[in-house]
């Protein structure tokens, strides 16, 4: 409908705005050499797969797209093009397009899971986007178009009303599951959203990325009024059944896309880091449905997402224990360069 056109139309320019710093990632160093050289002594393999230290040694579409995002934001050409190398070969070998989501150093063959992982082929798309206009590479850019035309045709869907990501092409539809369709709420990678739509333009970005503010918006479960990792989108947001009813490693980043992005929504902030911070000022995972404590986590790399935020919202300065990188395990040390790469790039009053 011509409506519906122009409103998204709309959407896409109040989108995109605020984002303008974000879209130009990627064109400045701000991992440096040495914090890059450590992550990348320690997760890439000399065969350019992401190692998942933390999941048995697998890798996976997600590791590969951090690690492409990464290795842009340390301006590493020979870095990105030995794990896109990898990823292009072993992962990208679905007929749709997207890439399948786990790889197994000790399976034969080594994809055991051809399912895609949609934020895995967001982050590969968007790193794709920005290494080619970096590097001013058009097959970086080629990709990235028909990855993220893939992303849209395969994953995006309107229902009940709202734009929304299924989290792979097979499983979590309204015909996969009686509680269908189901999403992960941290797959909504808001920065990424504007820099696709320059090489696979639609006004569904805008309205995916609009849907998805509202969603995080309306996800107040429970006593902490968190979201969980895996929510049913079928009637009213709630979590979904089959999975842990949690606000759990999939969320914790929630935050760290939301300020990257330079979605300064200082009461959805404020309401996410009160729900995950214990007494002490510790991170947790917590049952959505009675608030109750799963894990505490002390890594670093964790606990930057709560120091970022106090720093934003309270003008806390970074304390010197997420200062200096020093890597961990794999999610919370990609979670840990990313926001210092955020802070040394738009924050360096934190530092």
């Amino acid at each position: 409908m011509i409506w519906r056109t122009v409103l998204l139309l709309t959407l896409a320019l109040v989108v995109a705005l605020p984002q303008t710093r974000a879209a130009a990632q990627g064109r400045g160093e701000t991992v440096s050499a040495e914090d890059w050289q450590k992550y990348k002594t320690k997760f890439l393999d000399p065969g350019g797969r992401i190692i998942d230290d933390g999941n048995g040694g697998i890798s996976h579409s997600e590791g590969q797209g951090y690690g492409l995002w990464l290795a842009v934001l340390a301006g590493s050409a020979a870095d990105f093009e030995l794990i896109w190398s990898f990823t292009r070969r072993e992962l990208l070998l679905r007929d749709d397009g997207l890439a399948a989501w786990k790889w197994s150093p000790s399976e034969k063959p080594h994809v055991i899971d051809i399912n895609n992982a949609t934020d895995g082929d967001i982050l590969i798309a968007y790193a794709l986007t920005l290494a080619g206009e970096r590097w001013k590479r058009k097959d970086y850019l080629s990709a990235a178009s028909k990855i993220a035309k893939a992303i849209l045709d395969r994953t995006v869907i309107d229902y009940g009303g709202r734009t929304l990501l299924l989290p792979g092409v097979a499983g979590f539809s309204a015909t996969d599951r009686e509680d269908g369709p189901v999403v992960n709420p941290s797959y909504w990678i808001f920065e990424a959203f504007p820099v696709l739509d320059r090489v696979a333009p639609s006004p569904i970005w805008a309205a995916l990325a609009n849907d998805g503010r509202k969603m995080l918006d309306q996800l107040q479960l429970g006593p902490r009024k968190m979201p969980a990792d895996w929510i049913s989108a079928k009637t009213r947001l709630k979590a979904a059944q089959g999975f842990p009813a949690e606000f759990g490693y999939n969320s914790l980043r929630i935050p760290l896309y939301l300020v990257r992005a330079d979605i300064d929504d200082a009461e959805l902030l404020s309401r996410l880091r009160q729900g995950m911070l214990g007494a002490n000022g510790e991170l947790l995972i917590s049952d959505v449905t009675t608030g109750a404590v799963r894990a505490t986590l002390t890594d670093p790399g964790y606990q930057f997402v709560n120091h970022i935020l106090a720093c934003l919202m309270e003008r806390a300065p970074l304390p010197d224990s997420v200062k200096v990188f020093s890597p961990t395990q794999y999610y919370p040390s990609t979670l840990h360069l990313l926001g210092l790469s955020y802070a040394k790039e738009k924050r360096p009053e934190c530092l």
